[in-house]
């Protein structure tokens, strides 16, 4: 099936523009600029997303009525959704679609491993292929084109598809033939983001009521070893400033942290860190809805009570 496939996607994708229609289905603050580049690469784009598609789509594009008129219109269906359940009632309606010109879904969605195995399972029997390709990079990276792609498909495909990738993400990687691969690879990064983003949070609340500077801290530790992206880039652009808007929704950090433990659970890994992070960042989720990731530094500042720092922090003293 694979061969088949790449031969149909290869002579339409191999240079630059292309005369296959593009469908995008989730139009939020990531698959908005990704359809976009898409569209401003040249290709033909069709876009629905349930919130409609009025000022998401880029100039250029065509709304869509339905996930039903994009798949009738489309060969290759992207998706960038905001989770499992999303993606599953996408996929569904691909599958029951009464007209259907797509022959490849590619989602980019952070969804876990079971929801992206559904996904293929429910479309594998009507002949389309499901390619796991969540990115990692917020929304500038899908603007500017510098996210990274983690993707889960047999090579050939993946190589058919990457003329398409490559507007979308600058680092692509295929880490393994089957759906659930992507988004093990995507999980695993977004743990370690959050443990960082969480733990240099938690060490500068602390620092902070020693009586220490703010950005003062982030400067020895980007020159330490407790550097990582958080102290390197989240703290410079939105917790020093105290703007808080960088650009990622604590809500989907909170999701991709609990995906994470749910899934080093069910594959019998040793997860206790990542079940502690998970539960911080429910507790943050659910004390500030709306806010985004990086307010979990004011999250635990508030907690700390450290409105001021304390004076005296002699051994003995209390």
């Amino acid at each position: 099936m694979a061969t088949n496939l790449c031969q149909w996607l290869l002579p339409a994708t191999l240079y630059g523009v292309t005369e296959q229609v593009l469908g995008f289905v989730g139009l939020g603050r990531m698959g908005g600029p990704m359809a976009g580049r898409l569209a401003v690469a040249g290709h033909r784009v069709i876009g629905f997303d349930l919130a409609g598609a009025h000022g998401r789509l880029p100039e250029g594009a065509v709304a869509a009525a339905s996930v039903e008129a994009v798949v009738g219109a489309a060969e290759i269906v992207f998706l960038s959704l905001p989770d499992g359940a999303a993606s599953l009632a996408v996929c569904r309606q691909i599958a029951d679609a009464p007209e259907r010109r797509t022959r490849v879904v590619v989602d980019l969605s952070t969804i876990g491993i079971k929801a992206a195995r559904e996904c293929a399972a429910l479309l594998a029997p009507i002949g389309l292929t499901y390619v796991d390709a969540p990115v990692s990079g917020g929304v500038a990276g899908a603007r500017s084109g510098s996210l990274a792609m983690m993707v889960g498909v047999e090579a050939p495909i993946f190589e058919a598809l990457e003329p398409l990738l490559v507007v979308l993400a600058a680092n692509r990687f295929r880490v393994g033939d089957a759906p659930g691969q992507g988004q093990a690879m995507k999980l695993l990064n977004n743990f370690i983001s959050a443990a960082a983003m969480a733990a240099t949070s938690e060490a500068v609340v602390f620092g902070a009521r020693m009586g220490l500077d703010l950005a003062k801290m982030i400067d020895v530790i980007n020159v330490s070893s407790g550097r990582t992206t958080a102290s390197t880039d989240k703290f410079p652009r939105s917790v020093i400033p105290r703007s808080y808007d960088f650009g990622f929704a604590g809500a989907l950090m909170a999701k991709d942290a609990a995906l994470y433990a749910e899934n080093a659970d069910a594959a019998d890994v040793p997860h206790q860190l990542g079940a502690s992070v998970a539960r911080l960042w429910q507790e943050f989720h659910a004390a500030r809805p709306d806010a985004d990731f990086t307010a979990i530094h004011k999250y635990l500042e508030e907690l700390s009570g450290a409105a001021a720092p304390i004076g005296d922090v002699s051994p003995g003293r209390q």
